[in-house]
């Protein structure tokens, strides 16, 4: 398959690794979705395998980037609807469940216990306490981000008492709340805390029960999007299916969040073509140098990735790998930038601050508030975030061999049959209620981005 016409290499739809169209020498970029993904090491032949044995990466340390103009971003006009959850505030859940957010690692187990005997579902994590600076901030953030997330009827904040981020003090981050919907527990003030909490519980249970599912606008859909185990596949089958429901829903005036930082290097200048203004580009380069500037600080190659899964799927380079990561996104407008602990604010392609590690990307997506995410494997994950985790097989022996993880094959699209209106279907079922296999098998999780020192 030959992806771009501009492309010097094509894709074989056997195994997913490059192959040469023509003879390319040593030194040459090596051109794939239009773009250079690197240079070969040695002269190549035509026909001849291309990998990590005769190409390598292009890309290194900061770049200069230059404003050329903004697009007009364009909403239509839908009558479309899914059925979902109308909050007291105005905010909008496609599920109606009771959360427990610990503020600290130290009780975990009981955040567990109380999951097992209510039906609630615990969101554990080991930090909260022994943390400083940047990192307790972010603790705080993502965890306010959770604990307002709409998906949530009810919450139950669930502390300890001696902890850095103690109820008292998480307060003061997560601003106002609802007494209805968030309530706290102290574990350290109770003789039987697990009594206590299930009693909170219930309380939150016969709130949450008052909402009922009402038709809501498809504008009020937010959706994350990330790739994990990709594969030579991911950016000609699974990614570009992402990227025309991207483009689909931000027209009808939804939103979408791509995250990933590092699996934009080398193609972050796509991106910032598409800013809608220029202070959405220069967001869009501090996202990109900042990250950048972390790898350095912490005296690491800036591009060492692919990871080893990726390499062995056909993956060479990172820019590779980073050309088809950001089709998820399509050709949507870029309008806003975010960073850790930021909410959704415009309709329509946010950026958003984080690495590509998958369980901190879904957590971070899930903080920021979308209400379900697409992600895209070729080689197969069960991961889960706390929201509906869509997965999409690039291939079919992924979908065929991990039926009970893969919600969606894409592999149809290699063979050129068009899949966009039963994927959108598809994922308006899931806004509606149907369950993902993340949420039939209670795989959720997250973690927490750490940068500094742990006292």
């Amino acid at each position: 398959m030959i992806i771009n016409k501009l492309d010097n290499v094509e894709i074989s739809l056997q195994d997913g690794h490059k192959y040469a169209l023509c003879d390319i020498k040593a030194g040459s970029n090596v051109i794939k979705y239009g773009n250079p993904i690197g240079h070969a090491t040695a002269d190549i032949k035509k026909g001849e395998h291309v990998h990590t044995h005769n190409l390598k990466t292009n890309l290194s340390g900061n770049l200069e980037y230059k404003y050329s103009g903004g697009i007009k971003y364009q909403k239509l006009d839908t009558s479309d609807t899914f059925l979902g959850y109308l909050r007291e505030n105005g905010d909008v859940g496609i599920r109606n469940e009771i959360w427990i957010i610990p503020t600290v690692g130290c009780v975990n187990k009981i955040a567990e216990e109380l999951a097992k005997k209510t039906g609630a579902f615990a969101y554990t994590h080991p930090f909260g306490c022994s943390q400083l600076g940047d990192d307790q901030k972010i603790t705080q953030l993502i965890l306010r981000g959770l604990v307002n997330h709409p998906n949530a009827g009810g919450v139950l904040v669930l502390g300890l008492g001696c902890e850095n981020n103690n109820i008292t003090e998480f307060k003061r981050v997560l601003g106002e709340w609802n007494e209805c919907r968030v309530k706290f527990l102290n574990c350290q003030d109770y003789e039987d805390e697990i009594s206590e909490g299930v009693r909170i519980i219930n309380e939150l249970k016969e709130y949450a029960s008052k909402f009922e599912k009402t038709p809501i606008p498809v504008s009020k859909l937010r959706v994350g999007l990330k790739c994990g185990g990709s594969d030579g596949y991911s950016g000609i089958s699974a990614n570009p299916l992402l990227g025309r429901f991207s483009d689909t829903l931000t027209s009808l005036g939804g939103s979408v969040v791509l995250t990933e930082v590092p699996e934009m290097f080398g193609a972050e200048h796509l991106l910032m073509q598409r800013a809608e203004n220029e202070d959405v580009f220069n967001k869009t380069v501090s996202l990109i140098n900042n990250f950048k500037n972390y790898y350095v600080t912490h005296n690491q190659v800036v591009y060492e990735n692919p990871s080893p899964g990726n390499k062995a799927g056909g993956i060479t380079t990172l820019e590779e790998k980073s050309l088809g990561c950001v089709q998820k996104g399509g050709g949507s407008v870029v309008r806003d930038v975010l960073d850790y602990g930021d909410t959704i604010k415009a309709n329509g392609l946010s950026l958003l601050n984080g690495p590509g590690n998958d369980i901190v990307a879904i957590t971070n997506l899930t903080a920021c508030g979308v209400h379900m995410i697409l992600f895209t494997t070729g080689r197969g994950t069960p991961l889960g975030a706390p929201v509906p985790t869509i997965k999409v097989a690039t291939n079919n022996a992924l979908a065929t061999k991990k039926s009970s993880w893969i919600d969606f094959d894409a592999s149809p699209t290699l063979c050129g049959k068009d899949l966009d209106k039963e994927f959108f279907e598809y994922v308006m079922a899931v806004a509606g209620g149907k369950e993902t296999k993340n949420e039939e098998k209670n795989y959720r999780e997250i973690s927490i981005f750490k940068d500094g020192v742990t006292l």
